[in-house]
């Protein structure tokens, strides 16, 4: 009888023991389910908002004051200087601080020792709290691709319409947005693979899959 008392009493301490325990483990699941949402929100969120409003406020601000040059003011000197000093602040901006900050790449021109010039292309690696938001990395891609595409078009529309006087200025949107562009597709795609070289390994490999596809059809 005072064995199976004991065998009673330790049971009820065991049960007693096991409960805490439990418990403990409900805590830490939820607090680890809090913490991966608390990271999915840093990875949606803008990390550096000061670096993605400059990002697009002189690009746009160019392509604004190009369209209404004639609200603005009716000197077109004055309406071409300012629209190539906000293409020249918004060359300098992409290239050394929103495309670092933002999405972790850069590229650059050095010299060497023999006078030969090279372009280097450099991608970060992301890891940790460096790891861009997507946020961010849309905003810099639309905002890059987008107004490069529109000095394209007014390149074309000034050469139809003869506004003869006009073409210097586009071609400085073209070439200054277009450099940007392409230096950050090729720190993308990788510093050493050319565009060409890309374009053709991806048409030979969709001509690949469509062969393999009529013979197995066959």
């Amino acid at each position: 009888m005072n064995l199976h008392l004991e065998d009673v009493v330790s049971e009820g301490r065991a049960a007693s023991l096991l409960i805490p325990q439990d418990t403990n483990d409900e805590d830490v699941s939820l607090f680890d389910a809090e913490e991966d949402a608390g990271k999915t929100q840093k990875k949606k969120s803008i990390k550096h908002p000061l670096a993605s409003f400059f990002h697009l406020f002189f690009r746009v601000s160019a392509v604004i004051v190009y369209l209404l040059c004639g609200v603005f003011s009716s000197s077109f000197i004055a309406c071409m200087v300012t629209i190539i000093l906000l293409l020249s602040c918004d060359f300098w901006t992409v290239k050394n601080i929103t495309g670092r900050l933002m999405v972790g790449l850069r590229w650059w021109n050095q010299v060497d020792d023999d006078g030969r010039s090279h372009w280097v292309f450099e991608a970060r690696k992301s890891a940790g709290k460096q790891q861009a938001s997507d946020s961010e990395s849309r905003i810099f891609w639309i905002g890059l691709i987008v107004c490069p595409v529109l000095w394209v078009v007014f390149a074309f529309s000034t050469l139809f319409s003869l506004k003869i006087k006009w073409v210097p200025v586009v071609i400085m949107g073209v070439v200054l947005q277009g450099a940007n562009l392409y230096g950050y597709v090729r720190c993308k795609v990788g510093g050493k693979t050319s565009l060409k070289n890309m374009a053709t390994n991806y048409f030979g490999r969709q001509f690949l899959k469509q062969a393999m596809s009529k013979g197995e059809e066959s």
